[in-house]
């Protein structure tokens, strides 16, 4: 299993920190721009954490140099069934460098969005005193 998904999976919010770049840019399904460093991304990770139920890897697609990955998702949030990809790549020392999510149908995209937005000053704190 890949370290990422392992780390997901078993919630380790720190693990997963330890696998974003320092210069790792976040585009989240539901925010018009991009996040750029380690500090909002890995806070907006534990808000997901934080706010996904149910959440299980279904598919992990990759391409054979290893530094292109897509892991296939399903979720609930806010009583909405979400299903959703990470598409991930990896720089030469193995980290994240670019992580962008997309998700469907429109219902739960929307669902997560209201979740995440009230998880925002919490990121935001937790960002800023990384």
């Amino acid at each position: 299993m890949h370290p990422f998904r392992a780390a997901v999976e078993n919630r380790d919010a720190d693990a997963i920190e330890a696998l974003l770049a320092k210069d790792v840019v976040f585009t989240s399904p539901v925010a018009f721009k991009p996040y750029a460093g380690r500090a909002i991304t890995a806070a907006i990770l534990r808000g997901v954490l934080r706010v996904f139920e149910d959440f299980r890897y279904v598919r992990e697609i990759a391409n054979p140099d290893g530094r292109d990955h897509a892991f296939v998702f399903t979720a609930t949030v806010g009583g909405r069934e979400i299903q959703g990809c990470d598409f991930l790549h990896f720089d030469e020392e193995g980290r994240i460098d670019d992580f962008t999510v997309m998700v469907r149908p429109l219902s739960a995209a929307q669902a997560l969005s209201e979740a995440m937005g009230a998880q925002f000053e919490r990121i935001s704190r937790e960002a800023a005193g990384a």
